[in-house]
């Protein structure tokens, strides 16, 4: 079946909206552009800068950027160089995180930036920047800029799929939709396989709308909470995670209630299902908990345990794993003895490509769950070889 007709919403966790239509995921939202091309960057003639900018005469938009301390430049770019309630495109970069590359680093995404400024004819302040790929290694900036002119040169209603080719490195194929529901259109592009335990979202992740959006920081934190904030790879956080929601209100009609959620959490799971070497996705459920911190606590814990990723990939309904992740989580506290009355874990031993288990603390009425893939001989292989 091909990526247009496949069914977008298809993990069991993801509730769609009750009437939709699946467009062609190359295919975006009504009044936005993308294209994608290979300047170099991950070698082989790759697809490695995009472009992605809206047409429309007025854009709302929203900006949610990783919290790491080494935060990359394209990040601190963001942060102190954009409107991020008034972003008209974005340039984009893989094969370089532009990470750890100091003040020319720096000064590479702000020239990037205003690169894609100057050929759009737009205010530097609306256009965001974003880069993904190997840290520490300093940027070909003509390169890219290059690439960025040509991108903008090369813009497309139906550029979604360039685009997403744009921002892929490890992943094995693009994350991307273009879903219509009632008068309301919305199109998104992921990408994201390892370096996945965000503090708010993953990796990069652009989404476009036609919709009436009054409040744009505001639903999109609302939607990433249950999506892309619930979701782990290898614990580990990137330094360039980025997520982008514009808005032109051009059909007149508000969001469907669930479909951005339901969007971003289809695609979170792509994302883990896509992890590094992963085959199978678990979902870990903490129940009983004395409030959401300590349900969110053990639920990673439980998440990232190595032992927990090892039986879901080996598909050993072991509980003990469980026990034992829940009760290093809770260290210097005293838990209830824990047994298979209070541990689910039968669907790790199942065929299905994504299994649930549950623990109960048995110490209040707090809850919280966790998306997680399991944990294989190819994520050490795929990471040993990243940049040989």
């Amino acid at each position: 079946m091909s990526p247009a007709t496949r069914t977008f919403f298809r993990s069991r966790w993801v509730e769609p909206p009750p009437e939709f239509e699946q467009l062609d995921p190359a295919e975006l939202a009504p009044g936005f552009r993308a294209a994608g091309v290979a300047c170099g960057l991950k070698g082989g003639g790759e697809t490695d800068v995009g472009v992605l900018a809206c047409d429309a005469e007025e854009v709302s938009s929203a900006l949610a950027l990783t919290r790491n301390a080494a935060a990359a430049a394209p990040i601190r770019v963001c942060r102190q160089e954009c409107d991020a309630a008034a972003l008209r495109a974005v340039a984009v970069n893989s094969g370089n995180a532009n990470a750890a590359t100091g003040e020319q680093g720096y000064r590479d995404a702000l020239a990037m930036r205003d690169a894609a400024a100057e050929a759009l004819n737009v205010e530097p302040r609306t256009v965001a920047v974003a880069e993904t790929g190997t840290i520490g290694v300093p940027l070909d900036i003509d390169a890219v800029t290059t690439g960025v002119l040509e991108a903008v040169q090369g813009l497309s209603a139906s550029g979604g799929e360039d685009f997403s080719q744009a921002i892929m490195t490890t992943d094995s194929g693009p994350k991307r939709c273009a879903i219509r529901a009632g008068e309301v259109t919305v199109s998104a592009q992921a990408k994201g396989a390892g370096m996945i335990e965000p503090g708010f979202a993953t990796m990069l992740c652009f989404v476009q709308t036609d919709a009436v959006v009054s409040d744009p920081d505001k639903v999109l934190r609302s939607a990433l909470a249950d999506s892309m904030e619930r979701i782990t790879v290898d614990g580990q956080m990137s330094t360039n995670d980025t997520v982008m929601l514009q808005a032109t209100g051009a059909s007149g009609s508000v969001l469907p209630k669930g479909l951005l959620e339901a969007v971003l959490l289809q695609l979170a799971l792509e994302i883990v299902a896509d992890g590094e070497g992963a085959t199978r996705v678990g979902r870990a459920e903490v129940t009983g908990a004395k409030n959401g911190d300590e349900a969110e606590r053990v639920a990673r814990a439980i998440a990232n345990s190595p032992l927990v990723k090892t039986a879901l990939f080996g598909r050993d309904s072991n509980w003990g794993r469980i026990a034992q992740a829940a009760g290093m989580a809770l260290a210097g506290e005293e838990l209830e003895e824990l047994g298979p009355d209070r541990i689910r874990a039968g669907e790790l031993a199942s065929e299905g490509a994504e299994a649930e288990l549950s623990i109960n603390l048995g110490r209040g009425k707090a809850r919280a769950h966790v998306y997680f893939s399991d944990l294989t001989h190819d994520y050490i292989r795929i990471n040993a070889e990243y940049t040989t």
